[in-house]
């Protein structure tokens, strides 16, 4: 699914420069459950950015399906993105005035699918996350757990390779956070996902077929 190759990521921040990835080489297969971990600060986020074609390194190259994505233009990213990326985040990211239905649609428009199509798909996701009779209600009416969810449908309506969680259960508490990562879990068995979380939590990570650590830039296993 993945291939870096010597990927360096630097920032400038004023008069100083920091390195968040530090000669990163690394494979990650299709259909593996990965779990990202290390200190904050240590290039986690950077790392996330990088294979969800959000960030471009500043030297080495990053693969995805077999493409070179680090040196295409912005609009086949943008075009990548849509179509074989989910990304789940840790705030939901949810627009308030729209429904969870409307939420998980928003999804669909970039690929310009029918508003019927849009409506069947948008149902089919939440259903698919225990949430089929939620659709109506917006987030204010719906639960931390029941939003995540509502998030992790909007990622996958559009049937992604990829599925990208960056701290998916980091605003829960311990039982919904078993939830989110029960369903989470199913969904990769069942759908063939390539799912790639990072996490502070090591109850979440122990999940994880693999585990990868980060610290000032560099990746190492972790047993």
């Amino acid at each position: 699914m993945y291939t870096l190759t010597n990927v360096t990521k630097k920032y400038e921040q004023g008069k100083r420069t920091v390195t968040a990835l530090n000669d990163v080489t690394l494979e990650i297969p299709t259909g593996q459950l990965v779990a990202i971990q290390g200190p904050t600060g240590g290039g986690k986020s950077t790392l996330l950015q990088l294979l969800g074609a959000l960030e471009r390194p500043s030297k080495g190259s990053v693969g995805l399906s077999g493409d070179e994505i680090s040196s295409m233009p912005d609009t086949k990213l943008t075009g990548i993105r849509a179509k074989q990326i989910g990304f789940v985040f840790q705030g939901f990211n949810l627009i308030p005035t729209l429904t969870a239905q409307e939420n998980v649609e928003t999804a669909l428009e970039p690929l310009r699918v029918g508003a019927a199509q849009r409506r069947a798909r948008a149902a089919e996701a939440l259903a698919s996350v225990g949430l089929g009779d939620r659709g109506s209600h917006r987030p204010s009416e719906l639960s931390g757990g029941q939003q995540q969810r509502v998030a992790i449908a909007r990622a996958l309506v559009k049937k992604p390779e990829v599925l990208l969680a960056d701290e998916p259960t980091g605003n829960l508490d311990e039982e919904t956070r078993d939830e989110i990562m029960d369903l989470l879990e199913g969904l990769w068995r069942d759908q063939g996902l390539t799912l790639i979380v990072v996490t502070h939590d090591s109850a979440v990570a122990r999940r994880a077929q693999r585990r990868l650590h980060i610290k000032q830039g560099k990746v190492t296993e972790k047993n």
